[in-house]
């Protein structure tokens, strides 16, 4: 007969004595991180965790995970604690929720989270881990899916009468203050008059339903204290942000916006006062939120004009700093100096030094490049030139170092890019030329880091794989690379030609900024074809003469590479005219951010295996609610599709229904094309989700595009050459070559040519057969696109520009 298993008294006592241990790690933790022990806190809660998973206790195990999750969102891994929360609530790690590149939600994004979250059952543990989920997903720049995971999880709870969902409420409030904040600073990026009605718009909306979301959370009884707090400190922060934005607004003219601007004004005051009353709730909360608590309302203080309020920012910063000591925490303690560094100007230098020496002392390079930056300044204004030159050094150093760690994400960076990154590097670059012997090749190295920053930023996504041209090795030919860099208040222009030292010549601003927006203006012109030639040559000979004519040591032919500052980037440069003939009748041209690319390559006939694709007739794609109004039929795609078959050694064609986006994924993914030629709509944006290529279902943004070519640029050969027909920039927009390149580095190609504007068909036709061919017959692609270019240029049916100067090469030249 069998004996009941009994488990033995020593044992029972065991497992307790093991719970007890885990449950006294997990207070440890807690208080650990109050007091801003973020890393301590952390292992404290590894341990717990251990000793869970050994017991088996699942409820154990998933609190301490999420708790994993706080300590790393309070060192700033946020990407680390978004796939520990995967863990805690058994979701699958492999599903990209986490992946650091923000995307629109696809609609497979979206049903997986609405899965996730109706798969879930409501106890608290579980809701508490689903309200984390969508707090980091906010903090890594994944905006659309936070809100998505928060809005779910507030429906879902709407009939749990015993849920508390106040604090998720808060969540949705920030998520809708960032939407609002990355509308805002892509805002001050757009060119595009369409899209600036847009997102004067979106920007209205966001910020309206943030403030709403917190006063709800103020107003509804029984929140906690801390999260009442809170709700009234973003809510001012939101409140003194916009009504900044909107005054700006109505400066430039945008009437409609003034009465929205006098009932922002008005809520200002009153908030303010709420929180004074509420002071004593400071002291309260745990002391490494009080310290954020009280730097948060410093701040807001120090942004309303009234000496009484920069007192009051002064003594919540102080007593910030007061509280931050009695914690340990130097990253607390730095962070309060670099505050009062920015309120007590007298004292702004020594705060600074002290609050860099913490941040380094503690390894946060996010904080210590913010001061270095303050440093600078202050050290330039003074007139020590050496060591203003240190401290930007250093803390571009440091912004590099941040914005390459793909384990943390700074949103704060990515968001504000133009605001607070951008103005570093060229303070830098501006203040090596006050050297009488400037350094010039650190002014290209800066000026190469800040375009490729400033693609990563366009793009969001990680660091880019891509290679100085000076590091590039046993090249047939080397290329004189021409550097045009914008510093406001003057253009300054470095060249590198091959066994040459580097030159160097600056022109002021006012000599030059009226004939690049006077000629952008012309070849943007939906009439270009009838612009008399003369009112080209006219700004071109002038650019030439300020830009090119200087340059001491250019070769009379071979290849030109351009690396452009935005003002420059609408700009072919092939176009400049000497007086007597146009750059391009003498050189070879291609552009390229930074300077950097993937290493050139040239085409061998056997590799000359293209995918095209192409739309010549309307397609569902072009009444797409993110489409450009008014596109028509492009003439001519079935000329030009015949004309690059015959160029090639053998191709796959995809023609209107055919070419519908899954078919183009599975062609790019499975079959081994060296080239890929768009014959179809393109447009070219400021705005990442507005750049895109029509294909006959719908219109591909660039981070589907990238999507698609991800399997085949994981291989060795990858794309030699991309070619985007019948392309155009968004009307207005300056930074076409972001949205250019951006196609080009996220397919992985070499080499990519599109047009700068629609282009008329026969012309461009012609000039594709011309190029392919070639291309056959073993010339580089840059000389292969100038000859056919040229071709043009000795037909008098095509000689005027407006047929052959929007053809660019961005990337490899041979």
């Amino acid at each position: 007969m069998s004996q009941p298993f009994i488990i033995p008294a020593q044992a029972v006592n065991k497992e307790a004595q093991q719970q007890n241990e885990a449950d006294l790690l997990t207070q440890r933790g807690q208080k650990q991180l109050d007091i801003g022990q973020a890393e301590s806190a952390f292992k404290t809660w590894q341990k717990a965790t251990k000793i869970y998973q050994k017991l088996h206790y699942e409820d154990g195990i998933t609190g301490s995970l999420i708790n994993q999750n706080l300590a790393l969102q309070a060192l700033g891994l946020h990407y680390r604690a978004c796939n520990t929360l995967l863990s805690a609530l058994k979701l699958d790690a492999n599903a990209s929720l986490c992946a650091t590149t923000p995307q629109q939600p696809t609609d497979k994004m979206e049903k997986l989270l609405t899965a996730t979250i109706n798969k879930q059952t409501f106890s608290p543990l579980n809701l508490l881990g689903l309200h984390n989920l969508g707090e980091v997903l906010r903090r890594l720049g994944k905006l659309d899916e936070s809100k998505k995971v928060l809005s779910e999880i507030l429906s879902a709870t709407k009939w749990i009468p015993s849920v508390d969902t106040s604090g998720i409420l808060l969540s949705l409030g920030s998520t809708r203050q960032d939407i609002y904040k990355q509308a805002r600073n892509q805002y001050s990026e757009i060119e595009e008059p369409v899209f600036q009605k847009e997102f004067v718009n979106l920007i209205q909306q966001q910020a309206l339903d943030s403030l709403d979301i917190y006063q709800q959370v103020i107003n509804t009884l029984n929140t906690s204290e801390q999260v009442q707090l809170q709700a009234q400190l973003h809510r001012l922060s939101l409140l003194l942000d916009f009504e900044n934005w909107l005054t700006g607004e109505s400066k430039l003219g945008n009437k409609k916006l003034a009465s929205l601007r006098t009932r922002i004004t008005q809520q200002i005051q009153p908030s303010v006062d709420l929180l004074l009353k509420n002071h004593l709730a400071f002291s309260r909360l745990p002391a490494s939120y009080s310290v954020y608590a009280k730097l948060n309302f410093a701040k807001s203080l120090n942004k309303i004009p009234d000496k009484q309020f920069h007192s009051q920012a002064i003594e919540y910063a102080e007593s910030a700093f007061q509280t931050a000591k009695s914690t340990n925490s130097q990253r607390l303690q730095s962070e309060s100096l670099g505050t009062l560094g920015k309120l007590k100007l007298e004292q702004s230098q020594t705060y600074f030094e002290e609050a860099l020496g913490l941040a380094q002392s503690v390894h946060a390079w996010d904080l210590a490049y913010q001061w270095q930056q303050e440093l600078g300044i202050l050290y330039k204004e003074q007139g020590k030139y050496k060591e203003a030159l240190q401290a930007y050094s250093a803390a571009i150093e440091n912004v590099t170092l941040v914005r390459n760690n793909l384990l943390s994400k700074n949103t704060d960076l990515q968001f504000s890019f133009q605001e607070k990154v951008e103005p570093l590097y060229r303070d830098y670059m501006q203040l090596l030329l006050t050297d009488s012997n400037p350094n010039l090749s650190r002014i290209i190295q800066t000026n190469e880091r800040l375009q490729i920053a400033e693609l990563e930023n366009y793009l969001q996504c990680g660091k880019l794989n891509l290679t100085a041209l000076n590091e590039f090795e046993k090249l047939d030919t080397s290329p004189t690379i021409i550097h045009i860099i914008d510093l406001v208040d003057s253009v300054e222009v470095i060249s590198q030609s091959p066994k040459q030292p580097l030159h160097h010549h600056s022109i002021e601003s006012q000599l030059i900024r009226g004939h690049i927006n006077n000629l952008v203006d012309t070849l943007q012109d939906k009439n270009l074809a009838y612009v008399n030639a003369d009112v080209i040559l006219e700004h071109s000979q002038a650019l030439y003469n300020l830009l090119i004519a200087p340059i001491k040591y250019l070769p009379t032919s071979g290849t030109l590479v351009f690396t452009l500052d935005a003002s420059l980037q609408s700009l072919p440069m092939g176009l400049l005219h000497d007086g007597k003939n146009y750059l391009i009748q003498r050189y070879g041209i291609t552009g390229t951010l930074g300077s950097r690319m993937q290493p050139p390559k040239l085409l061998k006939e056997k590799q000359l295996k293209a995918f095209i694709a192409g739309l010549s007739k309307i397609s569902p794609s072009f009444y797409a609610p993110n489409a450009p109004k008014g596109l028509k039929v492009l003439p001519g795609v079935e000329v030009e599709i015949a004309n690059v078959k015959k160029g090639i050694t053998s191709s796959k064609v995809l023609l209107n229904e055919d070419f519908i986006s899954p078919m183009l994924e599975k062609e790019l993914s499975t079959d081994d094309f060296s080239i890929i030629h768009l014959t179809t709509h393109a447009q070219f944006s400021s705005i990442p989700d507005r750049t895109m290529i029509f294909a006959w279902d719908k219109p591909i943004t660039v981070s589907e595009f990238n999507d698609f070519l991800k399997e085949k640029t994981q291989s060795q050969e990858g794309i030699e050459l991309l070619v985007l027909s019948a392309c155009q920039t968004a009307k207005g927009n300056k930074r076409s070559a972001l949205g250019m390149a951006g196609v080009a580095v996220q397919a992985g190609a070499r080499s990519t040519i599109a047009t700068l504007w629609q282009v008329d068909a026969d012309s461009s036709a012609l000039l594709m057969k011309e190029f392919y061919q070639r291309l056959k017959d073993g010339l580089t692609k840059v000389e292969a696109l100038r000859l056919a270019q040229l071709q043009l240029i000795s037909n008098p049916q095509y000689q005027h520009p407006s047929h052959w100067a929007a053809f660019l090469l961005i990337g490899g030249w041979l």
